[in-house]
């Protein structure tokens, strides 16, 4: 259980081995996830959007190819993942369409009312309070733009529930929790979508 424990604990905070080994798994382990989840986002055509909890920056390149006139900045919160999503994305990168960078979503140094998209696959979990981050996700949001979180619990399934006890500082929440936390933040216009055979839930807000 040892093992295990600092193994799965590393989906917090990727770092050394155990770190690199978790990331190396996160782009394609996750990947139906973030499909179905992206295939939630309306027609929209984005000049900024920034993806919060990038991990190994797989979900950033979807969107640079989703939005190809779009510019795409990937915030994590492990040196480790920033290294590896910048590598993931390194052509991006050097064209000047991405920005992979270390950040805290708690308190998020970005512009302020600069992007018309925020994505977050697999992170709202180990966020240091829902509406306090939230509030941080609408600031740096245009007027009118959107937030879309995606999880693979919808903070009831049991197998979830069992890694929560697992792993220090996690938390699954349910897609009312999350709800209220956005209208807290003063995002309108909150919908949401469950898988209909996996406890996958998407949540899309408007600022």
């Amino acid at each position: 259980m040892g093992l295990f424990k600092a193994f799965v604990s590393q989906t917090r905070k990727p770092e050394g081995f155990l770190g690199k080994m978790m990331l190396s798994s996160m782009n394609s382990g996750h990947a139906k996830l973030a499909d179905w989840g992206l295939s939630h986002l309306p027609d929209i055509t984005p000049e900024k959007a920034v993806d919060l909890g990038c991990g190994a920056g797989r979900n950033v390149g979807e969107l640079l190819k989703k939005y190809p006139k779009a510019r795409v900045t990937g915030i994590d919160y492990s040196d480790l993942s920033v290294e590896k999503a910048k590598e993931y994305n390194k052509h991006d990168v050097a064209a000047g369409r991405c920005c992979i960078q270390q950040g805290d979503v708690s308190e998020l140094l970005l512009p302020a009312g600069t992007f018309d998209l925020a994505t977050a696959f697999e992170t709202v979990y180990f966020w240091p309070g829902l509406e306090k981050c939230f509030a941080q996700v609408a600031k740096i949001l245009k007027p009118g733009g959107l937030f879309m979180i995606c999880n693979e619990s919808d903070g009831t399934d049991p197998t979830s529930v069992r890694f929560e006890k697992i792993i220090d500082g996690m938390k699954n929440y349910t897609v009312e929790e999350i709800e209220a936390a956005l209208k807290a933040a003063d995002f309108s216009e909150v919908k949401s979508d469950h898988h209909p055979s996996k406890p996958w839930i998407t949540v899309l807000a408007r600022k």
